[in-house]
């Protein structure tokens, strides 16, 4: 096991004159504290003593018929495991589904948390050849021999913020169905688009061949730690006796919590609000960007949701070299190389435009171009100067 990247970098923005783009944490503004401070009397009134005694390890049963009912294909609540997390729902797949040596498909990049979650059962992590639309059709037959399971994120993807489009979706979808590749869906972010909603999950297309990873993280508070996943019946005891051994139940406090917070369509008014913030910050970070990085020769991706820009420098720039200089300009990024199963690409990183004010983001990327054009002069580039 190895820490995390963006773990070790949060300790350096816990420094009040550090403006962080670095890790993927929702905007506090959009928790709905009141809500749950209402639905806590709620739970403690209606049912205190069994909400604070151990809980089943499947989950809450009205939660499960919850996440059953607001998913877009038909879900059998008895498939849906509520997770510590969605991070604990990686886990319980390696758990069950690596064994040394095994080989593991991912997209390039793919989200570090899913590579440390893998690492420890000692797969062999394979990179799929990755475009804008997600993996190349192609190279994931081509990789597939002997492959356990794919892993995929196929809604504004951490790191990249790409979507794949319908045509991929289907490609994809029938291509793993005709070779007996079982696909991971990750998904934590499709709520979080900002003009139009994203196509069908992959699971949605074929539930017999996919595991489905979900989040409240992102929609309601990532302190809760309430995921779930969604898996074909025959798979899912053994993905229940892994939970069991993990931490026998997620808190069952939490799990009534956000099933009473569900009650009333509260998230169909709730996340309309969380997209609005998020396209707007999105747009005042690009717009910094084409400010700021113009004639640099920096790609800047335009996610059409989700919380991530990826940017790729000018030849011969090591995001991870810049990284301590733009520190040292009060801003902190992630390096894009530990995002890749093998060789990263060192001239990628990763900012998040949801946790920061419009003010700090424009702060941020002004510093982060200060940096970056001297490391360029350093280096002996040439830089357009404002």
């Amino acid at each position: 096991m190895n820490p995390s990247v963006i773990r070790e970098i949060l300790k350096v923005t816990e420094r009040p004159d550090v403006i962080s783009l670095a890790g993927g944490l929702p905007s506090p503004e959009t928790f709905p504290i009141a809500e749950f401070a209402r639905a806590c009397n709620r739970v403690l009134g209606d049912d205190g003593k069994a909400a604070l005694q151990y809980a089943s390890s499947e989950g809450h049963a009205p939660l499960r018929e919850a996440v059953a009912a607001m998913l877009p294909w038909n879900v059998d609540p008895a498939q849906v495991l509520i997770t510590t997390g969605s991070q604990q729902g990686l886990d319980l797949i390696a758990k069950i589904l690596i064994d040394t040596d095994s080989k593991v498909l991912v997209e390039t990049p793919t989200y570090l948390g899913a590579l440390q979650a893998f690492r420890p059962m000692q797969p062999t992590i394979v990179g799929v050849r990755s475009d804008a639309a997600g993996v190349v059709v192609d190279d994931l037959i081509a990789q597939s021999v002997g492959a356990r399971f794919a892993y995929l994120l196929p809604n504004f993807q951490n790191p990249t913020g790409r979507t794949m489009d319908e045509a991929r979706r289907k490609s994809v979808v029938n291509a793993a169905a005709r070779i007996g590749l079982p696909i991971v869906e990750d998904n934590p972010y499709g709520d979080l688009w900002f003009d139009e909603a994203p196509p069908l999950p992959l699971t949605a297309r074929s539930p017999e061949g996919c595991i489905y990873l979900g989040s409240f993280s992102k929609v309601l508070a990532p302190g809760l730690r309430l995921g779930f996943l969604v898996a074909p019946k025959a798979i899912y005891p053994k993905l229940l006796q892994a939970k069991q051994a993990a931490d026998l139940h997620t808190p069952g406090f939490n799990q009534r919590l956000v099933a009473e917070v569900l009650k009333n369509g509260f998230l169909d008014r709730h996340v309309p609000t969380i997209r609005a913030l998020y396209k707007r910050r999105r747009d005042v970070m690009l717009a910094a960007l084409d400010r700021e990085m113009s004639g640099l020769d920096v790609e800047i991706n335009r996610p059409a949701g989700g919380m991530f820009l990826w940017l790729r420098l000018p030849t011969g720039i090591d995001a991870a070299r810049l990284l301590p200089m733009a520190v040292e300009r009060g801003v902190a990024f992630v390096p894009g190389a530990p995002f890749y199963a093998r060789e990263g690409d060192p001239r990628t990183l990763r900012l998040s435009f949801v946790t920061a004010s419009d003010g700090e983001i424009q702060q941020a990327i002004c510093a982060l171009a200060d940096a970056l054009r001297l490391m360029i002069d350093e280096s002996g580039g040439h830089a357009n100067r404002r």
